[in-house]
């Protein structure tokens, strides 16, 4: 219990932060809403001129699908989490830390739990409003597994997104600017998350890589669970694979750690 209370005080310490800036969390999540406004226009007439369907996707199937992404994103996307480790890195406010009790990955997940809650608390009546607007296009899930797999699918893609940035911040260890890196990852995840498009609209030949592409287990596959287009084995193999994922990452950010720590003491020392 002890030494669970260096933690506890971060993520208070960081909802006292975050929540001086609540009006710039609104600011941000009503004009993040924009895009699936325009979501709306584009994917009527994309269904429109298709027959009425894109694949096995109707026009309330895109609605929801693109609510999901909305809703999902707002609960799990790192906000400036690498930038801020990159910073603690390069600044020299990493050594402060390491003289602490504490151990870096549990304290910057404490301040990302910390900005999350905030996050929500502050957008959560845009988020009811949206969900009222589009109430025709919405099926909520019918069965109680299928909301289980869900919640668990998606604490394990903000786990996965938040060792991912926390990995990227890392690399200040040996790279002075590390945008460019995170720019161009970001770039691929925001392509192969299934944030634009639903990824199973992609060709056969490329379902094989997005079945066991983690970028697949950050949105796509929690949407898919809630959506209720994925059932059965399908659902429990993909549970495992992103469990497979959040381990991996998990170890290698250990690595990445370990080495960085010993570049950055041999330097400062």
């Amino acid at each position: 219990m002890t030494f669970a209370i260096p933690y506890l005080r971060t993520f208070l310490t960081g909802i006292q932060n975050t929540f001086v800036y609540r009006w710039n969390f609104l600011l941000r999540t009503i004009f993040g809403i924009v895009p699936l406004v325009g979501m709306i226009f584009l994917w009527r007439a994309v269904t429109e001129g298709g027959g009425g369907k894109l694949g096995d996707y109707g026009f309330s199937d895109m609605i929801f699908y693109f609510a999901l992404v909305v809703f999902i994103e707002n609960l799990t996307s790192s906000t400036e989490d690498d930038w801020q480790i990159a910073a603690d890195i390069r600044d020299g406010r990493l050594s402060a830390l390491m003289l602490k009790p504490i151990n870096y990955l549990a304290y910057r997940a404490a301040l990302y739990l910390s900005y999350r809650i905030t996050y929500i608390a502050v957008v959560g009546l845009p988020i009811v409003l949206v969900v009222w607007l589009l109430r025709e296009h919405l099926r909520l899930p019918a069965n109680a597994t299928t909301w289980f797999v869900f919640i668990l699918s998606t604490t394990m893609a903000a786990g996965l997104q938040f060792l991912m940035a926390y990995i990227l911040g890392l690399v200040a260890f040996w790279v002075l600017e590390v945008s460019t890196l995170i720019f161009i990852v970001y770039s691929f995840e925001y392509f192969l998350s299934g944030t634009i498009f639903p990824l199973d609209i992609l060709p056969g030949w490329l379902q094989p890589f997005v079945k066991w592409s983690p970028f697949t287990y950050e949105m796509f596959f929690p949407v898919q669970v809630a959506m209720e287009r994925i059932q059965g084995r399908a659902m429990w193999e993909g549970l495992a694979i992103q469990a497979g994922w959040l381990v991996v990452f998990y170890f290698v950010a250990g690595v990445i750690w370990r080495a960085g720590v010993r570049k950055y003491q041999a330097v400062g020392g």
